[in-house]
């Protein structure tokens, strides 16, 4: 029980990685405030984690906005007392070149992946700072290789990286730790959702078997483990890491 009577807060918990921390997490004995757009599914999901013991609270919440996540931060505070751990997953993904993104779609991608991080992370300080606390970051290998034609994407990652060294810099002295992971090909929704249909993404999941290393895609569980390792007492020592748990994909040649 890596995080009994911690409570950690998970932004995207409603699908992909970010449902698959939260019920790790909660097998690890931490109260959940789950954060997403989709109430169904973020009360579902409560339901699923109450029912085999743990404890949950969902928060429909929209996290580029200032307001949705301050009152995710209150109510989350007014339900278990403290903040332990936050878990910034919530992400999409796009396609577009510097010729074909339009500015729209740029500030939206950027309002999601990284400004929802520093909202977040600068309103869970002070409680934080209380439990001497840490914050795990989702990324991309994408924030540290360039990839073609998912621009604002890349962008967005590269900068949750250094947003993730630089606020570890700053926040050691309070003893918070802050870290990010780095996923490759990872099997959720985000490609769907940013466009792909069925037939591309199944020929997207094959061709990627070549360019990761192991021979494999990612699994949702693969990811979460690597956020439960960073917000435990075992990477106690641990910060300003951006963690690559991607089959080895960032460690190879373009093609």
């Amino acid at each position: 029980m890596k995080l009994k009577d911690k409570t950690a807060l998970i932004t995207g918990a409603s699908s992909g990685i970010g449902k698959a921390t939260a019920m790790l997490f909660a097998s690890e004995g931490a109260n959940l405030a789950l954060l997403g757009r989709n109430e169904q599914v973020l009360t579902s999901l409560q339901s699923d984690i109450e029912n085999n013991g743990g404890t949950a609270l969902a928060t429909p919440a929209d996290v580029t906005k200032e307001g949705n996540c301050r009152f995710a931060i209150k109510n989350t505070i007014n339900r278990f007392g403290q903040l332990d751990v936050l878990v910034n997953a919530a992400g999409i993904i796009g396609s577009g070149s510097i010729e074909t993104t339009t500015f729209s779609d740029w500030k939206n991608m950027l309002a999601i992946n990284l400004d929802s991080v520093f909202m977040l992370t600068q309103l869970s300080l002070p409680y934080l700072e209380k439990t001497c606390g840490n914050i795990v970051n989702v990324s991309s290998v994408t924030g540290l290789r360039a990839f073609p034609n998912v621009l604002a994407y890349c962008v967005s990652k590269a900068a949750v990286d250094q947003f993730t060294r630089c606020t570890a810099l700053e926040l050691a002295a309070k003893g918070i730790r802050v870290n990010a992971v780095n996923p490759g090909v990872v099997v959720t929704e985000l490609h769907k959702r940013g466009g792909m249909n069925e037939t591309d993404y199944a020929a997207f999941l094959e061709h990627s078997k070549s360019t990761h290393p192991l021979g494999r895609v990612g699994q949702p569980d693969d990811i979460a483990q690597a956020i439960l390792y960073l917000a435990s007492d075992s990477a106690g020592w641990v910060t300003g890491e951006t963690l690559s748990v991607d089959g080895g994909r960032q460690i190879t040649c373009a093609r």
